[in-house]
């Protein structure tokens, strides 16, 4: 992977209480991410997920918080995604359930597109369930269209299969803080 912190502009310690820093995920960070992934979601990723994606040197960014004095930075958010030829693929975006609600998933969505750029990728895919209407949301007011709907995509309770929504964004349309669908404009 050749994108860094530095490169998705963020800081890649954070220094005092309640700064973040942006750094790529790494195995050791496997116990914070199974616990926000096992809170997060009723089908989460199994370890052996993550552990396939991190050595297949998929790109992947944790976002950790710094806490009180002496404690060691919390992992709030994290993604990972698959580079393909023009293009990248949003495999797993989640933020911990007390950090929620709080603009993490556009900073992360956000250095998704820097690292985009970065790579040279003209577009953005996603999946997201049908059922998960705020993550939907999140996505469209981020500018992502709804471009197709993939059957008995995702497992769900009891054997079922959920239908994903295939979401896209043109990155070379993206301007950050004025993207299209964007309810605010930031530096």
């Amino acid at each position: 992977m050749s994108a860094t912190a530095a490169q998705l502009a963020m800081p890649a310690a954070p220094s005092s209480a309640g700064q973040a820093c942006l750094r790529p995920l790494r195995l050791i960070d496997l116990p914070a991410i199974m616990a926000i992934e096992r809170r997060v979601y009723a089908q989460p990723w199994t370890e052996g997920n993550f552990i396939d994606s991190l050595a297949s040197d998929y790109p992947g960014f944790g976002l950790w918080l710094a806490g009180d004095p002496g404690k060691e930075p919390l992992l709030a958010a994290y993604f990972l995604a698959m580079k393909g030829v023009g293009e990248m693929h949003l495999l797993n975006i989640s933020v911990r359930p007390e950090n929620q609600g709080q603009g993490l998933a556009r900073r992360m969505l956000d250095a998704l597109v820097r690292l985009c750029r970065s790579e040279g990728c003209e577009q953005l895919w996603l999946e997201v369930r049908t059922s998960n209407t705020r993550a939907r949301e999140v996505y469209r007011r981020y500018g992502l269209q709804e471009v197709g709907l993939r059957r008995a995509y995702y497992p769900a309770h009891q054997g079922q299969r959920e239908d994903a929504v295939l979401m896209s964004l043109p990155i070379d349309l993206m301007d950050l803080g004025q993207n299209p669908g964007s309810e605010e404009a930031r530096p």
